[in-house]
C-alpha cells in the first residue's frame, strides 16, 4: 500500500475552511489549475467528491463536514509539533482571553482574576461573556477560550475538563427578613414568596423537585436570568432567593444567608477548554491562574 501524501491534509484543510478553489489557491499562494489537481488527487485518495457545484459556488458533502474539524486538528496539531518550544514572557505577552462564565462567577472570582493577570502580564485583557446556554460549539470554534460551568450530557466529548470546586444551594434574604430570625423549616421556607433563576425561563428547577418529596411547593413570584439580579430583587423587598454559594459570596455580604433545610446535591464547577489550546503556553498559564484565584 502506497504511503498517503500529509502534504495533502494542509490542503484539504484550507479547502474545506474556504469552500472555494480559488480562494484555496490564494491562501496557499497556488496557481487555480494546481489547486484542481490537488483536489483530483483528495478526491481519487479519500473516494469522494468532497465538494460539490451548487450554483456558481461549491458547497461541502456530508464527508467533508464530518472531517473538518478533524482534518483542522491534525493540520494544528503538526504545526504545534514542528514549531519552536515558546518561551512565555509574561510581561511581553499582549492578548486577549475570552471567558464565557456565568455571571456569578465573574462577579465573584473575576476582581481578584484581574488583579492576578494584571499583576504578572499588564498586556494581558480578560473579556467575559456571559453563558447563555451550554452550547460547546463557541469552545470548537475558537471564540471562545475558556468556559467554566457544571458538565452535563450536552458537554461536547472532545473538550478538556479540569474541576475548580463544588458548590451548594443557599437562601439569602434582606437582614430584616422574617427568615433572618429563628429556624428555617421546610415549611417555613416554602411558605415564602420565592425569585427562580433560570437562563431558558424555566418554571421550574432542581430544588422544586426535592421539595415535591416532601410534599411542600414553593410560590415562585418571578423568573429572572442571573443571580445578580436575584439578589438584587431580594435586597429590595421579602422575596426570596436562592443561589449558589460560592458563586455569590461577594454579592450577599449585606445580606442574610442561611443553607436550605433540605438535602439539594452540590454542584461540581469545572474549566472547560478546546484540546487545540491545551499546549499552549499562555493558556496554560491563565488555566493555573484562574484554579488559584478558585482555590482561594
Amino acid at each position: 500500500m502506497a504511503t498517503p501524501d500529509l502534504n495533502l491534509l494542509v490542503t484539504l484543510d484550507v479547502l474545506l475552511a474556504e469552500g472555494s478553489v480559488a480562494g484555496a489557491a490564494r491562501r496557499l499562494r497556488l496557481s487555480p489549475s494546481a489547486m484542481s489537481r490537488a483536489l483530483a488527487r483528495l478526491r481519487e485518495a479519500m473516494g469522494d467528491p468532497l465538494l460539490v457545484r451548487a450554483g456558481r459556488g461549491l458547497v461541502p458533502t456530508p464527508r467533508a463536514l464530518e472531517l473538518r474539524e478533524r482534518v483542522r486538528q491534525l493540520v494544528e496539531d503538526a504545526e504545534a509539533v514542528l514549531r519552536p518550544a515558546e518561551i512565555l514572557n509574561l510581561k511581553q505577552l499582549v492578548r486577549t482571553f475570552t471567558l464565557r462564565t456565568s455571571e456569578g462567577f465573574a462577579e465573584c472570582f473575576g476582581p481578584d482574576l484581574i488583579t492576578r493577570v494584571g499583576e504578572e502580564a499588564p498586556g494581558v485583557r480578560l473579556r467575559f461573556l456571559q453563558k447563555p446556554d451550554k452550547d460547546s460549539a463557541p469552545l470548537r470554534e475558537g471564540a471562545v477560550d475558556l468556559e467554566t460551568g457544571v458538565v452535563e450530557k450536552t458537554t461536547g466529548p472532545e473538550l478538556r475538563v479540569q474541576a475548580l470546586f463544588r458548590d451548594r444551594f443557599v437562601g439569602a434574604v434582606r437582614k430584616e427578613h422574617p427568615l433572618s430570625k429563628d429556624e428555617i423549616t421546610p415549611a417555613r421556607y416554602a411558605a415564602g414568596r420565592h425569585i427562580l433563576v433560570s437562563r431558558q425561563g424555566l418554571e421550574g428547577g432542581p430544588l422544586d423537585d426535592a421539595m415535591r418529596l416532601l410534599g411542600l411547593e414553593r410560590e415562585i413570584v418571578t423568573i429572572v436570568g442571573g443571580f445578580s439580579t436575584a439578589l438584587s430583587l431580594a435586597r429590595a423587598s421579602d422575596l426570596i432567593a436562592t443561589v449558589p454559594e460560592r458563586h455569590t459570596s461577594s454579592l450577599r455580604e449585606d445580606m442574610h444567608s442561611f443553607p436550605l433545610p433540605f438535602a439539594t446535591p452540590e454542584m461540581t464547577i469545572s474549566l472547560l477548554w478546546h484540546p487545540r489550546l491545551d499546549a499552549d503556553p499562555a493558556h496554560r498559564w491563565l488555566r493555573g491562574r484562574i484554579r488559584e484565584v478558585c482555590a482561594e
